[in-house]
C-alpha cells in the first residue's frame, strides 16, 4: 500500500517497482498501489458529501499558514500531490539538483520555525494539534534527507517517486489524457536520472545496488515494455510515435542509471544507520523516545508471546510437526477457487463480522475491488491502491499476483498463498485495514489528517487488525486461522529485530536471514527478501512497532473509559483513532490519553 507521506513516498512507495510498500514477489503481502475493473454488480461508489472536503479556512491565522504551506510544498513534492489527486502536477518530477534538495530542506526547516512561532493563545485546540501533527511530519521528512542522508546513500529514495503507475492504473480520466501525463513524465526522466547519478555515492552497499539495479532497469523495461501496451488503445497515432520517442529516452536513460551503479563493485557492509541515527529515527519519524536496549527488548518480548502462542495452535492444529511444519501445512490448504476469488468470498463475511461484532465504524458505503494484479505489476504478492483525498468516485482495488509463469511448478504452487494466509491478507489489506484507515483518514477534520498518513500508524493499524479480528472471535478460535495471523506476526517481529541489529548492532545480513528462517520459520526465499529489505528500509520496523503501540493505548483508554467491560469499548476506541488521519502515534496517545506528554507508549 501506498502511504501518504515523504517518506513513504520515498521509502515505502518506492518498493513499488521492486516490490517495496509492495512487497516482493514472494514476501507476506503489505503494500497498496492501483487498477480499476468495477463488475458490474457493484454498486457505483459514492462522491462524499462536502463538496470540497480539502477546502482549508484561510480567516484565521492557522489556516492561512497551512494552505500557503501546501501550496508551496506541493511543486516541491509533485509526484506526491499526483499521488494524492491534485493531476495539475501530473508528469512532474521533484527537482534532485543539488539546489532543489536545498529547496525541499529550506521549505520544511522554515514551515517548522513558522508553525512554532505562532501565538498558541490564537489556535484552537484543534488547530494546536494540526500543528503538532504538521512539525511532526516534517520533522520526519527532514530525517531521512538530512540525517539519513538517502539522496546520496539509498536508491529507495529516488525508486518510489519515479512510480509512474498512477498514470497507468488510476482510471481518474481517459485513457489519451493520462497517456499525455505518461509522456510529460518520461519526457522528465533524462534530466532526473542525471540528478540521481549525481547524487548517489559509489561504491553501494550490496543490497541497495541490487534493488536500485532492480527498479532503474525495471522501469527500463517498463516504458516501452508493458507500460506502452496500457496504452495500446489509444487511436492518436502521432501520439502514439511521441510516446515512444519519450518512452525510449527514458528507458535509456533509466538503463544508464543501473549501470553506471553498478559500474563500482558494491560492498558487503555499509548500509547500517548507527545506534544514535537510528535512535534518531525513530524519535524523529514516529515520535519514539525510546532507549535502543529497552526498544530491543520490546521487540523480544512480542516474539516470544507469538511464538508460544504458535506452538499452542500447532499443539491443536498438528501436534506431530514441528513448527516450521505446521505452518507449511497451513499453507498447502489452497483456494480451491483460487485467491482472487477465494478473496472477493471473505471480504463480505468480514465486514459483515465487523458490524455483527460491533468493533468499528464504516463510513460510507465503499467497496474494495479484488482483481488479479496486471502484468505490469506484479512485483508483490498482494497490494491494494486507494486513491487520494483529492480523488472523487474512483475504485480502490484490492489486487493479488498470480505466480510467475516463468518458474518452476513447486515455487508457483508456493507462491499461492494457503486461505488462512489469504484471509490474514485481507483482513491487513481491506477489513478492517488499510482500506478501512483510509475510509476514516480520507474524511478525517484535518487535511493533514487526509494527506499525511504515516508508516508506523497504517502499518501499525493494518497489523493490529490482524490479531484484534482473531481476539474478537474470527473463526471462533480455529488453530488453523491462528497460525496464519502468527505467522504474519512473527514475519513483523523478525523485521523489528532485524531493524535494531542490521542499523545499530553490527549484524549481517546472513545473520538476519537466519533469524527469519531459524526464529519466525519463514521459507528462504522470504528471509532472503526480508533480510536486502532490513538494510534499505530501516523504518521496517514500523508493523510491529505501531502494532504494540495501538494494542497498549486500546488497553489504556478502555480501561479507563469501560472499567467494567474493556471489550465493550473498542468500536469507540477504534473510531477515535482512526479519526485522527495518521500522525505519530503517541500524538495520538497524548490527545486520547489527555496526557501533558505521551507516556508508556508500549
Amino acid at each position: 500500500m501506498k502511504i501518504h507521506g515523504l517518506m513513504m513516498a520515498a521509502s515505502l512507495v518506492a518498493l513499488a517497482a521492486t516490490g517495496c510498500t509492495n512487497e516482493p514477489a514472494g514476501q507476506a503481502p503489505d503494500a497498496f498501489i492501483e487498477l480499476p475493473a468495477q463488475p458490474e454488480e457493484t454498486p457505483p461508489i459514492p462522491q462524499q458529501a462536502n463538496a470540497d472536503p480539502m477546502a482549508i479556512d484561510t480567516s484565521t491565522e492557522w489556516g492561512a499558514f497551512l494552505s500557503a504551506f501546501l501550496d508551496g510544498y506541493f511543486p516541491l513534492n509533485p509526484d506526491f500531490a499526483v499521488y494524492q489527486g491534485r493531476h495539475e502536477f501530473d508528469g512532474q518530477l521533484p527537482d534532485w539538483s543539488p539546489e532543489g534538495l536545498k529547496a525541499a530542506r529550506d521549505q520544511r526547516t522554515q514551515a517548522i520555525s513558522t508553525a512554532l512561532a505562532l501565538d498558541p493563545a490564537g489556535l484552537t485546540p484543534g488547530q494546536a494539534f494540526e500543528r503538532d501533527y504538521l512539525v511532526a511530519v516534517l520533522q520526519g521528512e527532514l530525517f531521512w534527507i538530512e540525517k539519513a542522508d538517502w539522496p546520496h546513500r539509498n536508491p529507495d529514495y529516488y525508486v518510489g517517486a519515479l512510480d509512474p503507475n498512477v498514470y497507468i492504473a488510476r482510471p481518474y480520466a481517459d485513457a489519451e489524457t493520462r497517456m499525455k501525463a505518461f509522456i510529460a513524465y518520461a519526457k522528465n526522466v533524462p534530466a532526473a536520472a542525471a540528478q540521481i547519478e549525481a547524487n548517489l555515492k559509489l561504491p553501494l552497499p550490496e543490497t541497495y545496488l541490487k534493488y536500485g539495479q532492480a527498479g532503474f532497469s525495471g522501469f527500463a523495461e517498463y516504458y516501452a515494455g508493458d507500460a506502452k501496451a496500457a496504452f495500446a488503445d489509444v487511436t492518436d497515432q502521432a501520439l502514439q510515435a511521441e510516446f515512444d520517442t519519450a518512452a525510449a529516452a527514458a528507458a535509456a536513460a533509466m538503463q544508464h542509471l543501473s549501470d553506471h551503479i553498478g559500474s563500482v563493485p558494491a560492498t558487503m557492509d555499509g548500509y547500517a544507520l548507527g545506534a544514535e541515527t537510528f535512535s534518531g529515527m525513530v524519535r524523529l519519524t514516529e515520535g519514539v523516545d525510546v532507549p535502543l536496549a529497552e526498544l530491543k527488548a520490546i521487540g523480544e518480548a512480542d516474539l516470544a508471546r507469538n511464538q508460544e502462542a504458535l506452538k499452542g495452535a500447532c499443539g491443536k492444529y498438528a501436534p506431530e510437526l514441528s513448527l516450521g511444519d505446521c505452518m507449511k501445512k497451513m499453507g498447502a490448504n489452497k483456494p480451491e477457487i483460487g485467491p482472487v476469488e477465494e478473496a472477493r468470498e471473505q471480504l463480505p463475511a468480514l465486514r459483515a463480522f465487523l458490524v455483527e461484532n460491533d468493533i468499528v465504524s464504516i463510513p460510507g458505503t465503499e467497496q474494495a475491488l479484488v482483481e488479479e494484479s496486471p502484468p505490469y505489476n506484479r512485483q508483490n504478492s498482494a497490494y491494494i491502491d486507494i486513491p487520494g483525498p483529492y480523488e472523487t468516485g474512483l475504485p480502490s482495488v484490492y489486487y493479488i499476483s498470480p505466480p510467475d509463469p516463468s518458474w518452476d511448478a513447486e515455487t508457483r504452487a508456493a507462491y499461492i498463498p494457503g486461505k488462512m494466509d489469504l484471509l490474514g491478507t485481507s483482513v491487513h489489506e481491506v477489513w478492517p485495514g488499510h482500506f478501512l484507515n483510509f475510509l476514516h483518514s480520507n474524511r478525517s477534520d484535518s487535511v493533514l489528517g487526509k494527506l499525511f498518513v504515516g508508516y508506523a500508524f497504517a502499518e501499525g493499524w493494518a497489523h493490529y487488525t490482524e490479531e484484534m479480528m482473531y481476539e474478537a472471535g474470527l473463526h471462533d478460535g480455529d488453530p488453523e486461522t491462528h497460525i496464519g495471523q502468527l505467522s504474519n506476526a512473527l514475519l513483523r517481529n523478525c523485521r523489528y529485530l532485524s531493524a535494531i541489529s542490521l542499523h545499530a548492532e553490527g549484524m549481517t545480513v546472513q545473520e538476519s536471514y537466519d533469524l527469519f528462517r531459524n526464529e519466525c520459520y519463514q521459507d528462504a526465499g522470504n528471509a532472503t527478501q526480508q533480510a536486502a529489505r532490513g538494510t534499505y528500509d530501516p523504518a521496517y520496523l514500523n508493523y510491529t512497532m505501531g502494532k504494540l503501540m495501538i494494542r497498549k493505548l486500546r488497553n489504556d483508554w478502555t480501561a479507563k473509559h469501560y472499567p467494567d467491560n474493556p471489550r465493550a469499548g473498542w468500536k469507540a476506541f477504534h473510531d477515535e483513532f482512526l479519526s485522527y488521519g495518521g500522525p505519530p502515534i503517541p500524538l495520538v496517545r497524548k490527545e486520547m490519553m489527555d496526557e501533558d506528554a505521551p507516556r508508556a507508549v508500549f
